[in-house]
């Protein structure tokens, strides 16, 4: 194994972590719409990916390894290392190859945080939501409730333990 094989594999996980970033990316377009039907889907394409990632990471350790005893550089070296023993003109290929790398996980974790920060935001609305349908929580002040009563005349929830419990839901959620 060679550093012309090993830059190959470099460019296939590059390609594989773009992938990634297009998943997030489109993962985050589904939850913006509000459009959470294609959520599920979009989480599954991102996972198939990560898998993909995964591999692509053991092939480019097991290549990393090889060519580091190649060009003398310490077993487990990463690209900094490697760019460094490496001979003219891999030792630019492998920096340049080590800088994408740098710039495509940061917009990856970026992009991933985002999502996540989507999410939990998202989690918690519906949280206070299913809150507000179910009962008082300890400590939390009863907020009257105008209902009609059996007769047809208005009433307040707080004393009336039937009225109490009807609540106003907006179908949208």
């Amino acid at each position: 194994m060679g550093l012309a094989e090993l830059s190959n594999v470099l460019w296939r996980e590059r390609e594989v972590l773009e992938l990634l970033l297009f998943k997030l990316e489109e993962e985050q377009l589904v939850l913006s719409s509000g459009r959470t039907r294609w959520l599920a889907h979009a989480t599954r394409e991102v996972e198939v990916v990560l898998d993909q990632v995964r591999g692509a990471e053991l092939e480019r350790a097991v290549h990393v390894d090889a060519v580091a005893t190649e060009v003398g550089a310490p077993a487990g070296a990463g690209l900094r290392q490697l760019a460094e023993a490496a001979p003219a003109p891999w030792d630019e290929v492998l920096g340049a190859h080590r800088d994408a790398f740098l710039v495509l996980t940061s917009e990856i974790s970026a992009t991933a945080q985002a999502n996540r920060d989507v999410l939990s935001s998202g989690r918690r609305a519906l949280d206070d939501a299913l809150a507000s349908l179910g009962e008082v929580r300890p400590g939390e002040p009863v907020v009257p409730v105008q209902t009609y009563g059996p007769r047809g005349g208005t009433r307040s929830g707080a004393a009336d333990p039937v009225a109490r419990a009807a609540r106003l839901v907006d179908e949208s959620l």
